[in-house]
């Protein structure tokens, strides 16, 4: 049983179940895992808890003008008016009545002609609007694809959590590394990093055994999953704060660490 255990939590069932996208079938099973193994319940709310880590790019809303000006422009209706010519009888003045007719139906045409021109821009617009609104959908949905990678990237079993605390001189300074030693992929999410002076920027670095190596700059307004470069026996992970244009690490204020040895 605990084979079958295994092999279910290994499978992408409970990320497919999460984002609606399992048949009937393969729910039953999902609600079957979580109800009668505490491991896969477990697996479940982390798996809850990560998406709401990376679901901070949010998705982009569809603008509501452009769902109005669509529905607006669908509801109109041609409402032209056609102005019926009666007939008269023969009169002296059948030259001049001609005249006033013919003066009358240029009038009319010229302005159905214009209606039918704006009618035309309207409708070009509509078609603008809607080819818009899909290109905002495929968008999403990539999106949504690379959210859905992400967080099988976070949920796979192979993954190491490592929640990184500031330090007396960074207190409220907090991020969350993701190491992946079988896959070799690091990740690292920002949650909060104290402002500093214009001139200086926090840096994250990994201890080797003979050597640090710079891993790259962390801002606050990059607030979602970054990856950042695999270490090959790093054994720990610090966060200093760095001059910047400097790329050594000599003059560096260290203001978190934490270690990757295993206890």
């Amino acid at each position: 049983m605990e084979t079958k255990l295994h092999s279910f939590l290994n499978s992408n069932l409970l990320n497919k179940y999460l984002v609606g996208e399992t048949s009937l079938k393969e729910s039953k099973e999902v609600e079957y895992f979580i109800s009668n193994y505490p491991e896969a319940a477990s697996a479940y709310e982390k798996l809850q808890n990560n998406l709401e880590i990376i679901a901070k790019a949010g998705a982009i809303d569809v603008p509501n003008h452009i769902l109005s000006n669509i529905l607006e422009s669908l509801d109109e209706s041609d409402d032209t008016k056609v102005i019926q010519l009666v007939q008269k009888t023969k009169t002296p003045w059948y030259s001049i009545a001609a005249s006033a007719a013919a003066v009358l139906f240029a009038v009319t045409s010229f302005m159905l002609y214009q209606k039918n021109q704006n009618l035309n821009d309207e409708n070009n617009i509509v078609v603008e609007e809607i080819y818009d609104l899909r290109s905002d959908i495929d968008k999403n949905n990539s999106k949504l694809d690379e959210l859905s990678r992400e967080l099988m990237k976070l949920n796979n079993p192979d993954s190491k959590k490592y929640v990184i605390n500031g330090n007396e001189r960074a207190k409220n300074l907090k991020t969350v590394a993701y190491i992946n030693p079988i896959e070799k992929t690091s990740m690292i999410d920002v949650i909060t990093l104290p402002q500093l002076p214009k001139d200086q920027h926090y840096q994250i670095w990994a201890e080797l055994q003979d050597r640090m190596v710079n891993l790259g700059i962390l801002d606050e307004a990059d607030r979602k999953l970054k990856q950042i470069p695999y270490m090959e026996d790093a054994l720990a992970l610090s966060i200093k704060i760095g001059t910047k244009g400097d790329e050594t690490n000599e003059n560096d204020t260290e203001v978190a660490e934490i270690s990757l040895k295993e206890e």
